[in-house]
């Protein structure tokens, strides 16, 4: 019986070709992968090149930034004097009042509670400390638990109860007294890193020796009686002088021995919602 021939190709009739070698051979650890043939490796520096972590794909390349040595003064920075940032001047610049400092410093401010405690919150958003030694807690108390977002940094003492702060460069402290017309002689005094500002609601009989011992005195609006101790006192110039009873309610006079500027506090939304509105009168 004859049988048809086969038409499948010589190579596969019954095994491979002689002389043939795969391409491939399976292995017990092949991943079947079918590497490319004919590809040669990359070398070991290029490979750590494109994948060496923390490098991505390079960027536009771009002159460098060169400045000639006469041209290095005009890079720089206006920087004005730190502290705590009270308002702003009639040329509409920034008042800052320096209260933590190396030395002893005393302030003496004759006006309302209102301006008082933006003192005090804005001391406290600089990093100091601030102690307020009032007759009156309940006034003080809210801005205490609202100042510092949680962290204890406004204590309420009652009068003749403050202890000693420790003030230092790193932890300066303000204390501020608001005890009357006729605040007693307090336990702690101004000393280095520690500042004190006493408060007078209206400008007293007491009030010239609290005036003429301070380094800085802040002024709200005042009668044309008290203006005359004041100038005794301070020696304001009469033009200035001329203008204490009619100031607004958020304008103060800060003045020394030797200089004067009046300044207007404007409050922000967060100072006007636990305060309110400037005052001058409690």
């Amino acid at each position: 019986m004859s049988h048809p021939a086969s038409t499948m190709p010589p190579g596969q009739q019954g095994g491979r070709a002689p002389g043939r070698t795969p391409a491939h051979v399976a292995s017990p650890t092949d991943t079947g992968m079918i590497p490319i043939i004919g590809r040669q490796p990359e070398a070991p520096q290029q490979q750590r090149r494109i994948f060496s972590p923390g490098f991505g794909l390079r960027g536009p390349r771009r002159n460098r930034h060169v400045v000639t040595v006469d041209e290095l003064a005009a890079i720089s920075m206006p920087i004005g004097d730190d502290g705590v940032l009270i308002g702003t001047d009639p040329e509409s610049q920034p008042a800052v009042l320096g209260l933590s400092r190396p030395t002893a410093f005393d302030v003496v401010l004759v006006g309302g509670l209102w301006l008082a405690q933006v003192l005090a919150l804005r001391a406290a958003a600089t990093g100091a400390r601030v102690g307020v030694e009032t007759g009156r807690p309940q006034a003080w108390q809210q801005l205490a638990q609202a100042a510092g977002g949680g962290q204890q940094c406004v204590t309420v003492y009652p009068v003749g109860r403050v202890p000693a702060q420790g003030p230092s460069v790193s932890s300066p402290v303000v204390l501020i007294r608001d005890c009357g017309i006729r605040p007693p002689r307090g336990r702690v005094t101004s000393v280095p890193w520690q500042a004190v500002v006493t408060v007078l609601p209206y400008v007293s009989e007491h009030a010239p020796r609290w005036l003429s011992q301070a380094h800085l005195v802040g002024i709200q609006r005042i009668s044309p009686y008290e203006t005359e101790a004041v100038r005794d006192t301070l020696g304001i110039p009469e033009e200035q002088l001329q203008h204490l009873p009619t100031l607004h309610d958020g304008v103060a006079l800060w003045c020394t021995r030797k200089h004067q500027k009046f300044v207007m506090t404007e409050p922000t939304d967060a100072e006007t919602g636990l305060l309110g509105v400037a005052r001058r009168m409690d």
